[in-house]
């Protein structure tokens, strides 16, 4: 993607919330009703149009799944017809139900950015919302670029107050934290007041969730919760701005966010992480572009043992077993239970699943936007290699905000191969490149873009912030004027 220098004229500038007072959501809304373009560092708005682009693509071959297909679906049916599109394919539905689906379609593969520290898949909803709110009024791009980059700002803050500690008691954080950045960026596109969005966030809490019992049998529910974040983030920032109340405590208060659901005393939580440093330390930095369709912690895993198939030669059948060390936060996502990570049910059991996607990438060679087909979850090799992966707890490796992962692969022949990544391809220490991106974005949007098709949409959303009016990106998603 290129970059427009000239575009940018204006220090950032940082936020003081020296004189801001009250609860956690006030000081953020005084922070979002004052930010600006120009308040942008140029790193976060080239990286906000990199998240455009890679939403974008995810949402169309979502699309194209059963589960986008069964989503667009019950969009269709839920919603009267509307201002705002489903991307692909084109229908007209209300806002809602647009940011909803095409949410929703961007998490189908489980290939959407991840904020490192909170796990949270922060640009999904954001950009969905974001587009669709575009076709209900006249936005800029520039007005787009700051609401996504505020929500994902926010989104990852929350979610930062007590990294690893949601998901280990079955909540998803983007069911939870999502729907808060949302609901900030639809309050400031909506022209909501400082106060207004306040309650906005207040109203959110009632709505934000996202139970994780599908993880044990393999159902799509999960993939919903993108798709919900939009909707009911949505949905708060419009009651708020006709008038209906909300607790702007929803975070810290005694009934709030993390009073409830992390019950615990002993359960660590900063709430310092939501406010600190708000326009001066962009939090959304520490966030990771996916090159795998998988949960992101087994990203570092994946690239270890695609290098070492590639520099040492190494089929299944040369393996008698594979070790990998994991921090103890990993093995209640991706390695337990035993018994359904080593036969997935379906495509989104097996993307939360360190001994199958291991056996899987090293059996392809690969694992991009055709992985985890049913005929590879059927495959008897893939399977059986799957039995050969074991993990143990290594208390050296990092905790949540670090990805790392290396496997010790012992074949029949007495070989001992060892491969570990320290930094995951797409990491902010590792980033992939806009080209690499670009690849990704080519790939997914394929089946529902031609090639002139494509070109004309990543050439849009690379001028994001030069576009008077940003539903011209819908249009070009869509091939529906």
């Amino acid at each position: 993607m290129r970059h427009n220098a000239g575009a940018f004229h204006v220090t950032p500038r940082s936020f003081s919330l020296n004189t801001v007072e009250g609860p956690l959501a006030t000081q953020l809304a005084a922070w979002v009703s004052t930010l600006t373009f120009a308040d942008l560092p140029e790193d976060v708005v080239t990286a906000t149009k990199l998240r455009v682009l890679d939403v974008v693509g995810l949402a169309l071959a979502g699309s194209e799944t059963a589960f986008g297909r069964s989503t667009r679906a019950a969009a269709v049916v839920l919603s009267p017809p509307g201002p705002s599109r489903i991307l692909g394919t084109g229908e007209k539905v209300s806002v809602s139900a647009a940011a909803f689906a095409n949410a929703a379609f961007a998490q189908a593969l489980e290939f959407d950015d991840t904020h490192n520290e909170s796990i949270v898949h922060m640009s999904s909803p954001a950009v969905a919302a974001a587009l669709a709110l575009s076709e209900s009024r006249r936005l800029s791009g520039r007005d787009v670029i700051v609401a996504i980059a505020l929500a994902n700002e926010i989104s990852s803050r929350v979610g930062s107050v007590a990294p690893g500690q949601f998901h280990r008691r079955g909540f998803h954080p983007t069911g939870l934290f999502a729907p808060f950045g949302v609901t900030y960026l639809a309050g400031k596109l909506l022209g909501s007041d400082a106060g207004t969005m306040a309650r906005g966030a207040g109203i959110c809490g009632s709505v934000a969730a996202g139970l994780l019992e599908c993880w044990v049998d393999g159902t799509q529910s999960k993939f919903l919760h993108s798709g919900f974040a939009a909707q009911s983030g949505i949905a708060a920032a419009t009651l708020a701005h006709a008038g209906v109340t909300g607790p702007p405590t929803v975070l810290e208060g005694r009934f709030g966010l993390f009073a409830s659901h992390l019950q615990d005393p002993q359960a660590k939580k900063d709430l310092e992480r939501v406010t600190g440093g708000l326009g001066l330390t962009w939090e959304s930095r520490n966030a990771s572009f996916k090159p795998y369709p998988a949960a992101h912690v087994l990203h570092p895993y994946v690239d270890a043992v695609l290098h070492a198939r590639e520099t040492h030669g190494i089929t299944p059948a040369d393996v008698y077993h594979i070790e990998c060390p994991v921090a103890e936060f990993n093995v209640s996502i991706v390695c337990e239970p035993v018994a359904e990570k080593l036969a997935p049910a379906s495509d989104s059991h097996a993307r939360i699943s360190l001994q199958y996607t291991i056996a899987e990438a090293l059996h392809e060679g690969k694992l991009g936007k055709t992985a985890y087909a049913p005929s590879n979850l059927r495959n008897p090799a893939i399977l059986a290699l799957a039995q050969r992966v074991r993990y143990y707890i290594d208390p050296d490796f990092p905790g949540p905000g670090h990805f790392k992962g290396a496997v010790r692969i012992t074949l029949h022949d007495g070989r001992v191969i060892e491969e570990t990544q320290e930094h995951n391809l797409g990491s902010p220490e590792n980033p992939m490149t806009a080209a690499q991106l670009r690849a990704k974005f080519d790939e997914n949007a394929s089946g529902m873009l031609s090639t002139s098709d494509r070109s004309r949409l990543a050439s849009e959303i690379d001028r994001l912030d030069q576009l008077d009016d940003a539903s011209t990106i819908v249009e070009c998603a869509t091939g529906h004027p």
